[in-house]
C-alpha cells in the first residue's frame, strides 16, 4: 500500500503532468487534423525520450550516490 502511494505521488510530479498534458493535446490535435502524423510523432518522441531519460538518470544518480557514503 505504501508503494502504491509513492507511485501515485510520483505521477503527480510536474514533469509527469506536463508529459501527460502534452500527449493529450497533441493526440487531440492529431485526431482533429491540425497536426500531421509526422509532427505528432516527432514531438511525442522528444517528450517521451526526455521524460524517460531523466528518470533513468535520476535512478542512476541515486544508485551511484549510495556507494559513496
Amino acid at each position: 500500500m505504501e508503494q502504491l502511494k509513492k507511485r501515485a505521488a510520483n505521477l503527480l510530479s510536474v514533469k509527469s503532468i506536463v508529459t501527460i498534458a502534452l500527449t493529450a493535446v497533441f493526440a487531440y490535435l492529431s485526431v482533429t487534423g491540425h497536426v500531421t502524423t509526422e509532427q505528432f510523432l516527432t514531438v511525442f518522441t522528444v517528450v517521451i525520450a526526455f521524460y524517460f531519460g531523466t528518470q533513468a538518470e535520476k535512478k542512476s544518480a541515486a544508485g551511484s550516490g549510495e556507494g559513496n557514503g
